[in-house]
This record gives structure tokens, sequence and C-alpha cells, in this order.
């Protein structure tokens, strides 16, 4: 029954003090099972699952190989051992009061302790309390299931949903690339212009929805880095070359700014590539026209630290850590319009933050409100004496 009173198990190989333990429990509303031995509590408690556990120390063991003089305390460790009554609490009930016994309790994984002889009133009061600690954490395992529930609908969801848009999509933009190429006839340039724009705001939308897919297999463990060495001055040179038709039609500008000792770095260029791209979608996105955006690559260290940064609207303190997080969103008042903006990772920045962890990397945030961000990625980079080393050995295998 749902609403019977908590059942509390009592091991003691003494007749009268298990029933005296019982009589006091009763009384105070606790319905009891009572065990002599420790094979019998063990067994009771797997079948019975009872809401506390009162043991003896020195009892029979039965069959579970130990010293009678510490049944109680292995009895314990098996109980807290297993996953299915590891969450009960465990009193320890014994005439023994030295303070090594004690020690051997906790370490056992008991929860408190009482010597013989004991009153009923501390008894009832040491039971209410960890029945009511049992019962909180009893309740937040279950929020935690719950809500590790939700989420994994709301991911199958999302999945499906991805999996809906993502072929349509596609057909969207075959036909508009075959609309702009003349296939149906020939266009004006202003039709053009138009269809390219379209075109463009698809692609975007497609890039979003690769980023759910590849959160989903990042969270999932599932991506696969295909590591490359990279050259950061050409890297970024090629990714400022291929935005700069979106630059132009935003009105916006971007510049690379690379140190001369700035490292040779091994990373998956095409995952990396999407970081960035990402990065200068966030400084567009989310910007008046104008914006400046300049890409730079040092030396830190052992590592390679490239930096995006722009003069946007900013992002405060507050939310540096939480636009990294999943479906997270945070309001910003652009200076050059009354319309507030969403400044936000909505996927974008979360896949950027598990890419750069996949390198074993690490990506932050500096900024405040209305004085721009600077975005921040740390990646290993590849030392002098590392290239060195490793174009002596090769030299040293091909001779």
């Amino acid at each position: 029954m749902a609403d019977a009173a908590p059942l509390v198990l009592v091991a003691d190989d003494v007749a009268a003090n298990a029933e005296l333990l019982r009589d006091q429990l009763e009384s105070l509303g606790y319905r009891t099972v009572i065990a002599s031995d420790g094979t019998a509590a063990l067994s009771l408690t797997f079948a019975e699952r009872p809401d506390l556990c009162i043991l003896d120390v020195a009892m029979p063991a039965g069959e579970l190989g130990c010293d009678d003089r510490a049944t109680g305390y292995e009895v314990c460790r098996r109980i807290k051992r297993d996953p299915r009554t590891k969450h009960i609490p465990v009193i320890f009930v014994t005439a023994l009061n030295d303070t090594s016994d004690r020690v051997r309790a906790i370490e056992a994984g008991g929860d408190d302790f009482l010597t013989k002889p004991h009153s009923r009133l501390v008894l009832g009061a040491r039971v209410r309390s960890l029945l009511k600690l049992k019962g909180a954490a009893d309740a937040l395992e279950d929020a935690l299931r719950v809500q590790g529930e939700m989420a994994k609908s709301r991911d199958d969801l999302m999945k499906m949903i991805v999996h809906d848009l993502k072929t349509p999509l596609s057909s969207v933009l075959a036909t508009l690339e075959m609309v702009v190429d003349g296939d149906f006839g020939a266009i004006n340039d202003e039709q053009r212009q138009a269809l390219g724009e379209a075109e463009e705001r698809a692609e975007d939308l497609l890039a979003r929805i690769e980023n759910l897919l590849e959160v989903t297999r990042v969270e999932q463990s599932a991506m696969t880095l295909n590591p490359e060495p990279i050259a950061p001055a050409a890297f970024l040179a090629e990714i400022v070359f291929d935005w700069q038709h979106r630059l132009q039609q935003e009105g916006a500008s971007a510049e690379t700014d690379v140190t001369d000792d700035a490292p040779v770095f091994c990373a998956d260029r095409a995952l990396l590539r999407r970081v960035f791209d990402n990065l200068l979608q966030n400084a567009l996105s989310h910007s008046s026209l104008g914006v400046s955006v300049r890409l730079r690559a040092r030396r830190d260290g052992e590592s390679i630290l490239f930096t995006v940064a722009d003069n946007g609207p900013g992002i405060p303190k507050e939310y540096h850590e939480l636009i990294f997080r999943k479906f997270e969103q945070v309001r910003a008042q652009v200076r050059a319009s009354t319309a507030p903006k969403t400044r936000s990772s909505g996927l974008g920045l979360t896949f950027c933050r598990l890419a750069v962890e996949a390198h074993r990397g690490r990506i932050w945030v500096q900024s405040e409100e209305g004085q721009g961000a600077a975005f921040h990625v740390r990646l290993p980079g590849e030392t002098d004496e590392k290239r060195k080393a490793k174009t002596k050995g090769e030299g040293g295998k091909e001779g």
C-alpha cells in the first residue's frame, strides 16, 4: 500500500533485544521485520526492501563468510554495494562503544550509530531523521529520472523533426539553384539577386540543421575526427575569402591577424571550419549593420590561440557560460536599433563547444554589454621541437 507505515528491518541474534526494538518501533508507528543472523538480514533486505535497517554488529554470519563479531558491517557493505538497496539507511545498534567501532561503521557505509542501552525517544528521532533524508533522496532521484526521460523524448523529437526538415530543404535548394542557373528560362538581374539571397538563407538553414545533427552525434560520442596539419594564416585567410560576399551584403568587414610564431596544428579541417563559420555567423546575425570582425591567431605556450572578435552589442557577463548550453538564448539590445536581437548559441555555439572539446581544446568568451565580444579557441599545437622530431623520424625511416 502506498500509504503504509515505513518498514524497518531489525537484525539481532538476541531475541530479547530484537523484541525490544520491535516494540519500540511499532509504538512509534513503524512496521517491522526481524532477522537473527547476517544471511537472513541480507535476504530480507533484498526481498522486502525496507525503508530502514537496524543492525547489530556481532551476530552469526551464516553464509556470509565473515567473522561473527563483524557481521553487521558486512551486511551493511553488501546493502550499500547493491544498486537496488544502496539508498536504504542503516543504523548500527550495539553494546560496543569504542571509537574504532564507530570508524568501522562509517567505513561500512552506516548512516548512524547507537549504543546499548538506548532511549526510545532517541531511537525515534534518529529513525525519523534518516527516513526524511531518504524520502528527499528518493524524490530527487525520481525527479532526475523524469527529467532524463523528458530530455530523451525531446531529443528523439528533435531528431525526427530534423530528419523531416532536411529532405524538403535540400529539394528547395536544388530548385533555387536550377532557377538561378536559368534552367527554367531567363531571369533578370533583380530576380537573380533575390533568388540568390533566398538560396543563401536556405543554405544557412541547412547549416543549422547540420548543427543539430552534429550536436547529437557528438553528445552520443559518434563523431570521428580526421586530423591533418593546418597552417593558421592560410586557414583564416581562406575563411575570410569565402565569406566576402556575405560580408559585403551585410555591410560588414573582416580581417586576419596571425603572428609569425603561430604554430601549425593538427585538427579536423572540415569540423574546425564549421566552428569558425558559426562564430562569424554569430557575429553577423546579432550585430547591427557595419560590424567589424577580426580573426586572430597566436602561439600560447604549446597551444595555438584563435580569437574571433567583433564590435557588436556584446554579451553580459552573467551569460558567458549560458550561451554555450544547448537551446539557451540571451536577449541583447543592438545599439543602432531599438529592436532587440537574440545573441545566442541556439545550437551553433553548443556545436562549437563540443567540437573544440573533441579536439582536446577549450572555447570561451570575453565580453561586456555594449563593448563587443571576443570568442577564444585554444587548441593543442605542434611545437617546433615536435615538428623537427617528426621530420627527423620520417627522414630516418626513408633512409
